[in-house]
């Protein structure tokens, strides 16, 4: 049987491998072409944050355990896939500052192509009464390093495997475990993600996830393009209702522009299965996202036009709920109840289209699951954006 699993590191066991790789020698079978990777970054912001470099062939990748099993960025052929962020990481948790009155010092992290939000909360920053920090902005579990890796390879189907386990978990409060498995196979340009949220409390506990996947140039820049099968969409704020008239298309980068943010339901199949699509300017290459909307009924499209060195990118986010507080979301029943000992498990998959053949045939599966004319709302909804 020419399917082999190696364990990288386990907190339990006191197991870690700081660099080690996997070829297709090491492993039999009739797959070729491919390689896992792990090393260990040093220096600057990013020392001492581990990586697994996966190679199928046409795609690479990397993921970062060090950061709650994140994406970095994803490479296929000549094409970068991922963003330019001020912020030069990956960033080591530790230099993070969660805590931080603001709310906002998970921005000082923030430059993964795909980063989760949550578990507990995902969304703005909440605050007490007295002023006291609550939430901050987007969660802790992307900053909360994994203490479980596997690694698997299969030889005959040419399935390649990283899988990790990360806790969100404080004393007297929530008990949260993310364990996910990051998937693709010899040949494929394609990545898929399956993660299972569990509750290890004795309490029952309600969880919020959403899945920040970022794009810059090249797939971003005048021109470019997103294709969504809406069924209902508006705008978070006034500003991104300013630019409502041309939402799917990206202007030129610009100083000193806000943040756009629209909210959408999608449609999908007969299993609910949807999918999105981002094209590059030529409309030649392009990165679609396929997952369901049982699973993630909410989607957000995050705009910020501003200049490259500031962080002209993209953000397509699937999730439980809107980016709101997460009282407000708790108010409109957009968290997800979890039993003691109980679970739930969210499915993504990314796709890259590297020819206008493909992007075109892409871009028609997604047109043909809108089967019911879309409800645009000019304005913010009161019961999708808080402060409408």
């Amino acid at each position: 049987m020419a399917r082999k699993t190696w364990t990288w590191m386990h907190g339990t066991n006191q197991t870690y491998v700081e660099q080690a790789r996997i070829t297709p020698d090491m492993v039999g079978g009739p797959k070729t072409g491919y390689m896992i990777e792990k090393r260990r970054l040093y220096g600057g912001l990013s020392d001492g944050v581990d990586v697994v470099h996966v190679d199928n062939g046409p795609l690479r990748f990397d993921v970062l355990p060090t950061r709650g099993m994140g994406i970095w960025k994803v490479w296929a052929g000549d094409l970068t896939i991922g963003w330019n962020s001020p912020v030069r990481g990956p960033v080591h948790p530790s230099l993070v500052p969660l805590a931080e009155p603001s709310g906002l010092g998970w921005l000082s992290g923030f430059d993964e192509l795909l980063v989760r939000c949550g578990l507990e909360s995902n969304g703005a920053p909440e605050f007490a009464d007295n002023g006291q920090l609550r939430y901050g902005l987007h969660g802790r579990v992307a900053n909360q390093p994994a203490h479980q890796l596997d690694v698997h390879a299969d030889g005959e189907s040419g399935e390649l495997t990283v899988a990790g386990v990360v806790d969100e978990v404080r004393f007297l409060c929530g008990k949260l475990r993310l364990s996910t498995t990051v998937t693709t196979r010899v040949g494929e340009s394609a990545l898929s993600i399956r993660d299972t949220v569990s509750n290890l409390s004795g309490k029952p506990a309600d969880i919020q996830l959403l899945y920040h996947i970022n794009f810059g140039p090249p797939l971003v820049g005048p021109g470019a393009e997103v294709v969504i099968p809406t069924r209902t969409m508006m705008p978070r704020d006034p500003v991104a209702a300013a630019a409502l008239a041309d939402w799917p298309h990206y202007p030129a980068p610009q100083a000193g522009v806000s943040e756009q943010v629209f909210f959408f339901h999608l449609q999908g199949d007969g299993q609910q299965q949807t999918a999105v699509l981002l094209i590059d300017p030529q409309g030649q290459r392009g990165v679609s996202l396929h997952f369901n909307t049982a699973q993630l009924p909410c989607f957000s499209l995050w705009k910020n036009p501003e200049a490259e060195s500031d962080g002209y990118v993209t953000g397509l986010e699937p999730a439980t709920n809107y980016p709101n507080t997460r009282s407000f979301e708790a108010q409109h029943g957009r968290v997800v109840p979890l039993e003691p000992g109980g679970a739930c498990t969210f499915d993504l998959q990314l796709r890259v289209h590297q020819t206008s053949a493909e992007v075109n045939a892409m871009r028609e599966q997604i047109e043909a699951l809108v089967t019911a004319e879309p409800t645009i709302h000019p304005r913010p909804q009161p019961d999708w954006c808080a402060g409408a």
